[in-house]
């Protein structure tokens, strides 16, 4: 039976990574899948999935238009799609993530998605909440801060390396623009600690 997943992690925790080795399993087995990203995100080149590690894979784009219902209920009656796998899952939209449900539910296709579960301020992307609220298996993918404890908060920098508060929710970019740090060090880096008197 088909269910929806949501691997969730902070940055650099190797998303892109997993997502290519579990379509490769199943291309491997002689299986179809799908692989779809967001075309906000072209810095593996458009319509590309890549890995920090040298790996990568053609995918389809998807934005704000984009019905993944009807994509792939079409592509399903042209030949059988055995799983959909989307990288950038949090620039998912309310309403894609309901069609997601549908492909599982009324196509008996798995779908997996992998994507940021917070931004830099600590608030959920909206395509990340409606995934944490409706997808049948949450798994966290894993990183780790300088300090060695789990990193699941992201830091923005600037051009200078410091970290900032606000701004758009997103913009996109790499290790030059955001790393992965636990929440004792992203409170200190963004001065949030209490005092000692406090």
């Amino acid at each position: 039976m088909a269910q929806l997943y949501f691997y969730y992690s902070a940055m650099n925790a190797g998303k892109s990574t997993a997502l290519l080795q579990s379509s490769y399993n199943y291309q491997e087995r002689g299986m179809r899948t799908m692989v779809f990203t967001a075309e906000i995100d072209d810095r593996s080149g458009v319509g590309n999935v890549s890995s920090r590690i040298g790996l990568s894979s053609p995918a389809l784009l998807f934005n704000e238009h984009t019905d993944l219902f009807l994509t792939l209920e079409q592509e399903h009656r042209q030949q059988t799609i055995h799983c959909v796998l989307i990288d950038e899952s949090q620039f998912l939209s309310r309403e894609q993530v309901g069609q997601l449900c549908d492909v599982v539910d009324q196509l008996d296709i798995p779908v997996l998605c992998y994507g940021l579960r917070t931004d830099f301020r600590g608030e959920l992307f909206s395509g990340s909440h409606y995934l944490l609220a409706w997808a049948d298996k949450l798994i966290e993918l894993k990183t780790v801060c300088h300090c060695g404890r789990k990193a699941n908060h992201v830091l923005r920098l600037d051009q200078d390396g410091k970290p900032v508060i606000e701004g758009a929710q997103v913009v996109i970019g790499g290790n030059e623009s955001y790393v992965s740090v636990c929440r004792k060090h992203y409170k200190i880096a963004l001065g949030l600690t209490r005092k000692e008197n406090e």
